[in-house]
């Protein structure tokens, strides 16, 4: 009976009273802490939906922003709550006599271990958060990554997938993303070369372009999408075989194919009309005059029959 009589005492209890309350302070602590992280996320998210509110997007613009805040904000809220609750089992664990010193060693093993084999998935996990935040890409932009260009059907915090145009898909680990270009943000310019013959007035054909993207601005539906007249830096190169003019239209993104095809094929008709040459690779063969009559015109239908009379080869003897 007087072995059990100590279990009666106050001082027996007393230790893990003391224990309890601390116990229940930690908790408390950690809890607050995670209601105070959550409040900060909210507010990281809020300046992460002002930041991609700066650049221009379609319909489903708001929609594709705010699920990026969301998963912003969702790795974030999910990372510091782990390890606030992390730290407050330890302390528990301390404040009930448990020998942590093990666990933290062995934890501190396994963390080496797993940070070597995981070093490449955080470095891609945190490029794609900076590439979220800052807003360098949006699903359905046309990209260049690492020399590869297509349109961006997924962006991940570890991967970017991208759709080639021949439908090959490129899957691009965040953290090795070294080289992007992004040719659809907020507007898109589409630059194309005009080239002409050495004989042409490059004057009238700067008139003539500038009049074709008047033309071009004036209809439907390419009126609602060319931002800016067509502008003509002038000649640009002059060539082997033609004065190259180089000129650009500033559009809405993802449309500057759109009109420079359409702007490709009114150049094509309104050159034909205003005998403006368009040249094309040719090649003169050119036959020594001291050949006999007979025997060049043998060499010239041997030539015609070889290479055709539409291959843009003319045998010539320079005399016509």
């Amino acid at each position: 009976m007087h072995s059990w009589s100590h279990l009666l005492t106050y001082d027996y209890y007393e230790p893990f009273f003391g224990n309890g309350i601390r116990i229940a302070v930690i908790l408390v602590l950690a809890y607050v802490a995670t209601a105070l992280v959550g409040r900060l996320v909210r507010a990281v998210q809020k300046y992460a939906v002002r930041m991609m509110e700066r650049a221009d997007g379609g319909p489903n613009f708001q929609f594709e922003l705010e699920k990026r805040a969301r998963t912003i904000t969702r790795v974030l809220r999910g990372s510091l709550a782990a390890l606030i609750w992390a730290l407050a089992l330890i302390m528990v664990l301390k404040e009930m006599k448990f020998d942590i010193e093990p666990l933290l060693a062995g934890a501190g093993v396994v963390g080496v271990a797993v940070g070597f084999g995981a070093q490449n998935i955080i470095k891609d996990v945190l490029n794609g958060l900076f590439m979220l935040m800052e807003n360098q890409l949006r699903i359905s932009d046309v990209a260049v990554i690492n020399g590869k260009s297509g349109l961006v059907e997924e962006i991940n915090l570890r991967t970017t997938i991208l759709r080639a145009e021949d439908g090959a898909v490129h899957i691009f680990p965040n953290g090795s993303i070294t080289a992007l270009s992004n040719l659809t943000r907020d507007f898109s310019y589409y630059v194309f070369t005009t080239s002409v013959g050495y004989r042409e007035d490059t004057d009238h054909v700067v008139a003539v372009l500038k009049g074709i993207g008047a033309e071009l601005m004036a209809e439907e539906p390419y009126k609602s999408v060319i931002l800016a007249p067509l502008e003509v830096s002038g000649v640009d190169q002059l060539g082997d075989a033609a004065v190259v003019i180089k000129s650009r239209f500033k559009t809405v993104a993802m449309q500057q194919w759109t009109v420079g095809r359409e702007m490709n094929r009114r150049i094509k008709l309104k050159f034909q009309q205003a005998n403006i040459e368009i040249p094309f690779p040719s090649q003169t063969i050119q036959l020594a005059p001291s050949l006999p009559e007979q025997l060049r015109g043998e060499l010239k239908q041997i030539v015609r029959d070889v290479l055709g009379e539409s291959s843009g080869i003319h045998p010539t003897d320079g005399r016509g």
